[in-house]
């Protein structure tokens, strides 16, 4: 298979990049826990780039390489659902697009607010519903994502069965997961190494330090490999690719954050830093589907049935 980004997916790439330009920088001043922007999110609607996958001549792996390069912008953007699972329910739903697993219903959900659309996956049937604002209740959220709690039931609420099966939904979304979490593991590591290339300890730069060096390199061949199997899973959509994708993506997450936080010090424990705005959501991103265990489960489900 070759993974190679086509003419047209890299003019896409340079058009996303072009349109992000002005956002790829952590606002003066500002030490939230979480970033959004609602201009950028429009901007991406409104050019198309959420709806890539509509187009069979560029499909999901378009959408997962746009899903990968937005990720690592420091603003929290609802492009992963929507980009790649969206196109099984069609294009008139109104966005953003929240996940929700029946027996998971009273976790905080990322993105979700009045007026969203929020997709319930049960064990036989997927759903949806259309949130509205006497079901939501803000959460302040310590994962760099925007976030809130669903006041109802959605079994109950979510009375539109869609023609799509479970597997199907759960295979797009560690698809989600895997890309998402490239783009967010590879701005964290530019991250870290402009600081440590920077900051100067016993004389020189932490940079120069082997064994810090070490652990750098293998944070980029995670990184690598969490790409390269997101791309993979999205060009042939096949559940056990999907699955160990996302299960090198979330446990990449676990060892990749940690080092990163260390690298910094004290800085990496404070807001200061942007730092927390791509590891925060990786740690959200570490626990969907029931995390490392629910992949590997995933994955051997898919190989031995």
């Amino acid at each position: 298979m070759d993974l190679s980004p086509s003419p047209d997916q890299i003019a896409i790439l340079d058009a996303v990049d072009s349109l992000a330009k002005p956002y790829a920088s952590v606002p003066l001043h500002d030490v939230s826990l979480a970033l959004v922007n609602d201009t950028l999110d429009r901007e991406l609607a409104e050019g198309g780039f959420l709806d890539i996958a509509f187009d069979p001549d560029l499909g999901p792996v378009s959408a997962a390489l746009i899903v990968e390069r937005l990720a690592r912008l420091p603003f929290a953007i609802e492009a992963a659902i929507s980009a790649l699972i969206r196109p099984l329910f069609g294009i008139e739903l109104p966005r953003p697009f929240c996940l929700v697993e029946v027996d998971k219903t009273t976790r905080p959900i990322r993105f979700l607010q009045a007026g969203a659309t929020v997709i319930v996956v049960g064990a036989d049937r997927v759903s949806s519903f259309v949130a509205t604002a006497d079901q939501v209740r803000s959460e302040d959220s310590l994962f760099a994502y925007p976030m809130a709690t669903l006041l109802v039931d959605p079994v109950a609420v979510a009375t539109t069965v869609r023609d799509v099966s479970p597997a199907e939904v759960k295979t797009r979304w560690r698809i989600a997961i895997a890309a998402e979490a490239a783009g967010l593991l590879a701005a964290a590591l530019d991250s870290v190494a402009g600081y440590v290339t920077d900051r100067q300890q016993f004389g020189r730069p932490l940079a120069t330090f082997q064994a810090l060096r070490h652990r750098l390199a293998e944070a980029q061949v995670r990184t690598n490999g969490v790409y390269w199997l997101a791309v993979k899973a999205a060009g042939t959509l096949d559940a056990g690719d999907a699955a160990l994708a996302a299960l090198h993506a979330q446990e990449s997450a676990r060892a990749c954050v940690y080092d990163f936080h260390q690298f910094l010090g004290a800085m990496g424990m404070t807001l200061e830093h942007p730092l927390h705005l791509w590891t925060y959501r990786l740690k959200a991103l570490a626990s969907d589907l029931d995390g490392r265990g629910g992949q590997a489960l995933a994955a051997a489900d898919a190989v031995w049935g």
